[in-house]
């Protein structure tokens, strides 16, 4: 198990946890974790592909001839 966590620590775990929060609470706590995690993710995977579409964006202007100002003489 990880952490060194036993079946029988892990079974006191949860029976306080059933003790502390009640058998009617826990199905209520279970689903509103399942959606924290579900956007936490979500939140993730979408900045990820936010920074690769922007790199990709900065790579093609990279590539990009860039414009020079014909009215200013060079020095």
């Amino acid at each position: 198990m990880p952490f060194g966590i036993g079946p029988l620590e892990l079974i006191i775990i949860l029976a306080i946890i059933l003790l502390a929060f009640g058998a009617k609470r826990l199905p209520e706590i279970g689903k509103s974790l399942g959606t924290g995690m579900r956007e936490f993710k979500k939140g993730v995977t979408d900045d990820k592909s936010a920074d690769e579409k922007l790199t990709a964006t900065q790579s093609t202007d990279a590539a990009l001839p860039q414009k020079t100002d014909e009215t200013t003489p060079a020095a």
